[in-house]
């Protein structure tokens, strides 16, 4: 069970990741960040505790809300938009080490890709 403790923990070991809370980025390039979600559907959007959107490609969005739609999920705003909604507490924390490694790795800029890092 991954907390936002585990989340900012696992972000900021990331090179160039900023942020606080459970919104990250490099640069302006977010890698993870607070869901909102409307409770109507003209209503102002509200921030969903335990529920982070995370960058990822279409191709595995689809195969991880295929796969373990208990962990992943999308909604009407992210359809089609590269980034899985993901419930904190249902994750390891050592997967979402590899969803935030793989958004990184998305979002970095090719100096940071070249830094060296520590296993």
């Amino acid at each position: 069970m991954a907390s936002p403790d585990d989340l900012a923990r696992i972000a900021l070991s990331l090179p160039g990741v900023v942020g606080e809370g459970v919104d990250f980025a490099i640069g302006r390039k977010a890698i993870c960040w607070t869901y909102l979600a409307r409770a109507t559907p003209r209503g102002r959007r509200e921030p969903v505790d335990g529920v982070v959107a995370i960058r990822c490609d279409l191709t595995a969005k689809e195969m991880l809300i295929a796969t373990v739609p208990d962990r992943f999920f999308d909604d009407d705003h992210y359809r089609g938009y590269p980034a899985v909604l993901a419930r904190l507490d249902a994750l390891d924390p050592s997967e979402l080490a590899g969803l935030l490694q793989t958004a990184w790795s998305l979002q970095a800029p090719a100096r940071l890709k070249k830094t060296p890092r520590e296993p």
